[in-house]
């Protein structure tokens, strides 16, 4: 056998994985996108335990130029009156405006993070 051929019959396999591995993704993000549809909003008290960032560093060519820039994801984990505690993603803004510390009223439907409402100090 040919190398020609072995390209011939190995790469339908490596297409056919790859569509399989985005066809999975695909799924599962709708599912969970369909999953927190499901659930309630909730507005519960909460304060706030530690925030983190996640940097993902941006994908270099062979001649070590970018190919696109870097991401950062941003995540607040809460801590409610039962002593459980729920890390959330959220957008830069809101992660901007909440700090360690803070207690307010946390807005969110199952894994999707709403809102949080610092109680005012007076």
């Amino acid at each position: 056998m040919s190398g020609f051929n072995l390209i011939f019959m190995v790469f339908p396999i490596f297409f056919l994985l790859i569509f399989a591995i985005i066809a999975i993704t695909l799924i599962k993000g709708l599912a969970g996108w369909r999953k927190n549809n499901d659930q309630p909003v909730l507005n519960v008290n909460a304060s706030v335990v530690s925030k983190r960032e996640n940097y993902r560093r941006a994908a270099r060519n062979q001649n070590n130029h970018p190919l696109h820039t870097g991401h950062t994801s941003y995540f607040v984990t809460f801590q409610f009156d039962s002593t459980d505690r729920l890390e959330l993603q959220v957008d830069g803004e809101d992660y901007g405006m909440i700090v360690e510390g803070d207690e307010g009223v946390l807005v969110f439907q199952g894994t999707r993070f709403h809102s949080f409402d610092r109680f005012s100090d007076l």
